[in-house]
């Protein structure tokens, strides 16, 4: 997936302690916003002069290069370069500045590259009057069946003009994680609903200080509570058209709930990849899937068996679930590529194969992937109960009205609502601020913004 924000996508900012950044950056990058709509998007694609024994360019980012690089070795016939980059983690603008410059000289393209739904955004039209947009439909490309076999919504980061742009390679769906020792222990009830959850984290304040359900103070935080609030906090309603309305009670329930949690230290403001997070301490999380590998295992060393995974949290009267989603990378196919069957089959097997998906380090968006993913122990071994339904269900649960826009949103929540929360001021009390770092945001890379 992108960093682990990206994962994100994951998504994709760097928000490991220091001995972990490279590592789970490397293997989560990604962005963590969903649905595209852009304007002046092509509505029919025109291939470039094709030679099917022309040689295929492919970027990939360090930790999908095995993957390129085991195709290419189960298909020699295929000519391959391969050029490890950045993948667009932690922000880069890396593929679309290249890019731009390729469209100037007429000619550099990559043929295939993994990237940021972010780069989507871009990528989608061309960068001038006189350029084609760099990504080509793969929907027309592809069999429908093919698209049709992928986690609900989860090509929504994909889509623009009518047409679909990326296939995704992974996605980062949000469940609730718990210690299950702990719980068991405490003779504690998993919650189901986030009033429930509120109850719990007072409960623990008072008879296990120290403890909590959860922290607020990574710089993705905001994807695990607030999209799974379904807060209409980046939410494009039209082509170029962005709601921005944090006075919805979508929003303010939230912050409602976590402000008492906070101040009970039951959720905690720092990050838990925070240098330094007692990781011992986390009596719940929620968040993304790729938590119970990257964060329990891998930076907290929590032993094998005790954490386990249950449902996305529901309000009280809620009909269905709808959570959010922290990470997830894209495969895209240049229009420039002169081999575009090359370049689709490569695409078609990094992000369909279940015997290359099975080994994936985070959890695949295609849904046999992921089923073949669920059935390697690796993957599931370390938890106390088999996570394989949660994750499943939870993958075609992620809301799509947390869209996917050309600015990232871990930088007015970190510059707008974590520096407030380091300064002691509540949640409730900071979603003013965030607004208007979203709006200002919006409003710098051309959106039309609307509060209402």
């Amino acid at each position: 997936m992108m960093s682990p924000r990206t994962v994100a996508r994951t998504r994709g900012r760097t928000i490991a302690a220091a001995a972990l950044v490279v590592g789970v950056a490397a293997a989560l990058s990604g962005c963590a916003s969903t649905t595209t709509k852009t304007a002046g998007a092509p509505s029919e694609f025109k291939q470039a002069a094709q030679d099917n024994a022309a040689a295929i360019t492919v970027w990939a980012d360090s930790t999908r290069l095995p993957d390129v690089q085991k195709y290419q070795q189960e298909h020699p016939a295929v000519k391959m370069n391969i050029v490890t980059y950045d993948g667009s983690a932690d922000g880069s603008t890396y593929l679309q500045t290249k890019v731009q410059l390729f469209d100037r000289t007429g000619s550099g393209w990559p043929d295939v590259v993994f990237a940021s739904p972010t780069d989507v955004t871009w990528a989608s039209v061309p960068t001038n009057p006189s350029a084609k947009a760099f990504a080509a439909p793969v929907d027309q490309l592809v069999p429908a069946s093919t698209l049709q076999g992928f986690a609900a919504g989860s090509l929504s980061p994909c889509q623009a003009g009518g047409h679909t742009y990326c296939l995704r390679n992974d996605i980062a769906q949000v469940v609730t994680w718990y210690n299950k020792k702990l719980m068991d222990q405490w003779g504690y009830q998993v919650p189901t609903t986030w009033e429930q959850y509120q109850a719990l984290g007072e409960k623990v304040a008072a008879e296990h200080p120290g403890y909590v359900v959860g922290a607020v103070g990574d710089t993705n935080s905001q994807e695990s509570y607030f999209w799974s609030s379904q807060c209409p906090a980046q939410q494009l309603v039209g082509d170029n058209t962005l709601k921005v309305d944090l006075t919805a009670p979508e929003c303010t329930r939230m912050a409602n709930l976590l402000d008492p949690l906070i101040a009970d230290k039951a959720v905690s403001t720092q990050g838990f990849f925070t240098k330094g997070f007692d990781g011992g301490k986390v009596l719940m999380a929620v968040g993304p899937s790729w938590y119970g590998q990257y964060l329990f295992n891998s930076a907290f060393k929590v032993p094998a068996g005790q954490i386990a995974a249950s449902a996305p949290l529901k309000w009280d009267g809620q009909s269905t679930t709808a959570t959010g989603n922290v990470g997830g990378g894209i495969w895209m196919i240049s229009s420039h590529s002169a081999n575009i069957k090359a370049a689709t089959d490569l695409t078609t097997w990094l992000t369909t194969s279940t015997e290359n998906l099975q080994g994936a380090p985070t959890y695949p968006a295609y849904v046999a992937g992921a089923k073949a993913w669920l059935a390697n122990p690796a993957n599931k071994g370390y938890f106390a109960t088999d996570v394989s339904d949660v994750f499943l269900a939870a993958a075609n649960e992620v809301w799509t009205g947390w869209s996917n826009t050309k600015f990232s949103d871990a930088t007015p929540w970190s510059n707008a609502v974590l520096s407030a929360l380091t300064a002691g001021k509540s949640l409730s009390s900071s979603l003013p601020a965030w607004q208007t770092a979203i709006v200002n945001e919006a409003k710098s890379v051309g959106y039309t913004v609307v509060t209402r």
